[in-house]
């Protein structure tokens, strides 16, 4: 996943996108009709008494500065990013003022507003600055806060991650730990092997510094601690995997796959003296990923241990962090087999919560 950099911390957001661009424009026109708004009415009623030119003039001046404005930080917004918070204000506050007082001269050279006395010119060129610096620094002080507020969401977020992901590896070596330990018994030498494979296996997993691996992390993840499962069950263990759906880049929270095979392997495969068959499907179609691990399932069966169950709170938990409340995992049982599922929305291939 791609390192941060100084314009995602940056508490003024990309205006050229176009959700903030039609929010600056609905903010332009609300100041526009509150300006007319405030302007004396002559003796005639309130309707006929509403000058809609002026409305429409300075609807378009006014969203002229806008406009430039939104384009000029959003160019610059690199290189703001780089500098202290007072100092890119001040620079924002600059670029808004002399584009207010550009656009009026440019107003007041075509008489767009009608002729100005020279006193009235003066005090519409200040008029016009005062507004625009003091609506920008509000503005500012608004992203500021809201740019505060959402780094602590993300801080609040990222220790309940760690706080989740701390309590799965534990869960995850301990057993891996009782699968070594049925074999030293009886097959020493294939002990001695599990113990290297479970090492290889923690080396990897932890090795990983973020929340979210890409998906060829997290196969490669799996086939290891099936590796190890295979010592123990041997022949009685069948794999099928159905994943050639998903990109391999495709982003998906660490351990994740682990805790359902392990789940398959203890509730399907380890109480039938046969063993059965597991199936591993995964797909990515209209920005979903879609996850099922499914075992033999016997009514007879005794049910999974309070370990696994504790697993599966553990990645519903995760999933709802990480990517909101669409994010589910479903357990149910049809035609004799025991299926877990979970999905997700993954718009990109990128690190979808890349802010965390």
């Amino acid at each position: 996943m791609r390192d941060r950099t100084p314009t995602d911390d940056f508490f003024v957001p990309e205006l050229c996108q176009a959700e903030a661009l039609l929010g600056l424009v609905l903010l332009a026109e609300l100041l526009v009709l509150v300006l007319v708004l405030a302007e004396p009415f002559r003796a005639e009623p309130f309707v006929s008494g509403f000058n809609w030119t002026r409305l429409a003039l300075t609807s378009l001046f006014v969203q002229w500065i806008v406009l430039l404005s939104a384009a000029l930080l959003c160019q610059a917004r690199a290189l703001l990013a780089r500098l202290p918070v007072a100092v890119s204000t001040l620079l924002c506050c600059l670029v808004v003022v002399a584009l207010t007082l550009g656009c009026t001269a440019i107003a007041d050279h075509y008489e767009l507003g009608g002729p100005l006395s020279r006193a009235g010119e003066a005090n519409l060129y200040l008029r016009h600055a005062l507004i625009g610096l003091i609506m920008t620094a509000l503005l500012l002080r608004y992203f500021y806060l809201q740019s505060q507020w959402r780094h602590q969401q993300q801080a609040e977020l990222r220790a309940r991650l760690e706080s989740l992901q701390a309590r799965i590896r534990p869960h995850f070596l301990f057993n891996s730990l009782n699968s070594i330990a049925s074999l030293v018994a009886s097959d020493p030498v294939k002990a001695e092997q599990a113990v290297l494979d479970l090492s290889d296996l923690f080396r990897a997993s932890l090795g990983k510094t973020g929340t979210l691996v890409t998906w060829r992390d997290e196969l490669e993840l799996a086939e290891r601690y099936l590796s190890i499962e295979r010592y123990r069950l041997g022949e009685r263990l069948h794999m099928d995997w159905d994943v050639e759906r998903v990109p391999p880049d495709l982003p998906i929270p660490q351990l994740t796959l682990q805790p359902l095979l392990e789940n398959a392997l203890i509730y399907g495969i380890q109480p039938r003296i046969e063993g059965g068959l597991v199936r591993v499907e995964a797909r990515y179609e209209n920005g979903l990923f879609t996850l099922c691990v499914s075992n033999p399932f016997d009514e007879g069966a005794h049910a999974p241990s309070r370990g696994t169950q504790q697993a599966l709170t553990n990645i519903e938990a995760r999933l709802a962090a990480l990517f909101g409340p669409r994010a589910s995992l479903t357990v149910e049982r049809c035609d004799g087999r025991h299926f877990t599922c979970l999905r997700y929305p993954c718009a990109r291939l990128t690190q979808e919560a890349r802010a965390i």
